[in-house]
């Protein structure tokens, strides 16, 4: 199966939406969308149904983390690439238990963050169906591939 088509980028950062939506252009996605904060994300993702959401986790009004639970129980089955500056084991076994389908690390050097989301798209695309009955799937730890 091919790689997602559409993103939809949630990052309060106005410097990491333009870089991400860069990296994403790189790897092939043509269709992107952003939103500087949770609401927005989630109204954009309701409108839109992107193919993956790349997510920050600080974000405004919503934290990323309430975002990737609604984003889950809207839509079990939508990958989310969480991306953020936050890398505690507590928060990517959260993000895990949510069902991200994967983790970035911000602020790694840019071939990695180009890497890790190039590896979190191919995961995607090699395994669509490969969900448990909520449509969850165990993301790769930030580092590991």
């Amino acid at each position: 199966m091919p790689r997602p088509a559409n993103a939809l980028i949630i990052d309060d950062e106005p410097h990491v939406r333009v870089l991400l939506t860069a990296i994403l252009r790189q790897l092939g996605i043509k269709t992107i969308w952003d939103a500087p904060d949770g609401s927005t994300g989630l109204s954009h993702a309701a409108l839109h149904k992107p193919d993956v959401v790349l997510l920050d986790l600080n974000l405004p009004e919503i934290g990323g983390l309430e975002v990737l639970a609604k984003l889950k129980a809207e839509n079990p089955k939508m990958p989310v690439i969480v991306v953020s500056a936050q890398s505690t084991v507590r928060t990517v076994n959260r993000a895990n238990e949510l069902g991200a389908e994967g983790y970035v690390v911000k602020y790694a050097p840019k071939s990695e963050v180009i890497q890790m989301i190039s590896d979190a798209l191919d995961r995607i695309a090699e395994n669509p169906s490969d969900r448990d009955a909520k449509g969850e799937q165990k993301p790769v730890a930030p580092g590991s591939s």
